[in-house]
């Protein structure tokens, strides 16, 4: 018998769930099947979805089997959850190629051998709905005034909310009355951004089915003031390789605040929770150990061991001025920002994204926080000549922790 409830309650993992006392029952006392759905809003899940394939694979590993759900469909309308516009439309190519390229991703983190997990698209379904008879046969189960007052709904009705976006809790609703059918999926899991949205389809297969099924809820990867967390100067923190290199994965976790690091190796890795209770205790400058642990851990958890014993080798090499660097992010600037033989710090910066403007750059290099090969840069006018960024290039360090060479 599994405690894996238990578990995910110590991580900080769940936040609400429709009826926790059958919930406990079914995932400590049984297998049953789940699902966790993403919508291919890009071509990659970032750092933030993270929780999502984490909650999957404590689950499979506690011999539970998931089910991925790819909104193929959903993806085409966007869920309004959290958002205060609507999301950009895509193209049906574009949509198909975003359901590849997650299917692919999702594929390493779970194992899909013997029937242990399945992937599903909505698509198959949704796409090919009667628009009249779904209304007649889902739509009447559905309150309006109740669907009006979800916490998703609400913070959208100031700026706008369209007819479209207001179809889509019917939507995933009806996703969850297809897999309890199709798959005997009992249960399904999703942010708490999601909770309106799981508690309908729960209460959809009743009405349907006069049968129970179950909803849970997990936090949301936030900082402790309530921010979500993934976003650097760059953008996301993509799990995929070409977008976020394994390196910019390692440092963004390496900074995390020091009060997010318990939380982030609770929610993110599977560390034993007697060893993070042990981290807890850290004070001062020995959080360090519990940051490079996350950081370690979770970049060997989505890129591999390899690539985690090169990030966190040049991390360290680099703070303790090695020679070894070679696994630092790069860019490769554009030999046309090169003017009469060079470019200024400033604009190298804002090229390679290390900065979002000339503004943030005076702002730094006047406080003494730009480095190009470890010599501190005092001048806005400073330039870096083309030749020294022939061959390895330069480094930039901004800061005290975030290096990147340039190149041309």
């Amino acid at each position: 018998m599994s405690n894996v409830y238990e578990d995910l309650v110590a991580r900080g993992i769940i936040a609400q769930c429709t009826n926790e006392e059958k919930v406990k029952e079914l995932l400590d006392n049984g297998r049953i099947s789940f699902y966790v759905g993403f919508d291919p809003t890009a071509d990659s899940l970032h750092i933030g979805h993270f929780v999502q394939v984490m909650v999957m694979a404590h689950m499979q590993r506690a011999g539970h089997k998931p089910i991925v759900l790819v909104g193929g469909g959903t993806g085409k309308v966007g869920d309004p959850s959290g958002k205060t516009d609507m999301r950009k439309m895509l193209t049906d190519e574009g949509l198909a190629y975003n359901v590849s390229c997650l299917k692919n991703q999702l594929s390493r983190f779970l194992n899909f051998d013997n029937d242990n997990a399945i992937m599903v698209d909505n698509g198959d379904w949704l796409l090919k709905l009667n628009y009249v008879e779904f209304l007649r046969d889902i739509g009447v189960h559905f309150s309006v005034n109740k669907m009006l007052s979800a916490e998703c709904f609400k913070k959208r009705l100031e700026r706008g909310l369209n007819f479209i976006e207001f179809n889509y809790m019917l939507m995933q609703s009806y996703d969850f009355y297809r897999l309890y059918k199709d798959y005997n999926c009992l249960m399904e899991f999703g942010g708490d951004d999601q909770w309106s949205n799981i508690i309908n389809g729960v209460e959809l297969i009743r009405r349907k089915e006069s049968a129970e099924a179950y909803g849970v809820t997990f936090s949301l990867l936030t900082t402790s003031d309530g921010v979500k967390m993934g976003k650097t100067v760059k953008g996301a923190v993509w799990l995929d390789k070409e977008k976020t290199p394994p390196y910019e994965l390692y440092q963004y976790l390496r900074n995390v605040g020091d009060a997010d690091v318990i939380k982030c190796l609770k929610l993110l890795t599977f560390v034993p929770l007697e060893e993070i209770n042990e981290m807890s205790k850290l004070e001062g400058s020995d959080i360090n150990q519990a940051k490079t642990r996350l950081a370690y851990e979770v970049t060997k958890l989505i890129h591999g061991q390899d690539e985690a014993d090169k990030a966190k080798s040049a991390a360290e090499s680099l703070f303790a001025g090695g020679a070894d660097n070679s696994d630092i992010p790069s860019t490769i600037l554009d030999s046309n920002l090169i003017i009469d033989g060079s470019i200024s710090v400033i604009d190298a910066m804002v090229a390679s994204k290390l900065i979002p403007s000339k503004g943030e750059g005076r702002r730094l290099i006047q406080q003494g926080g730009v480095f190009v090969n470890d010599v501190k840069v005092d001048s806005f006018d400073e330039k870096i000549s083309a030749d020294s960024l022939s061959g390895e290039g330069v480094i930039i360090r901004k800061g005290k922790k975030v290096y990147h060479r340039l190149k041309i």
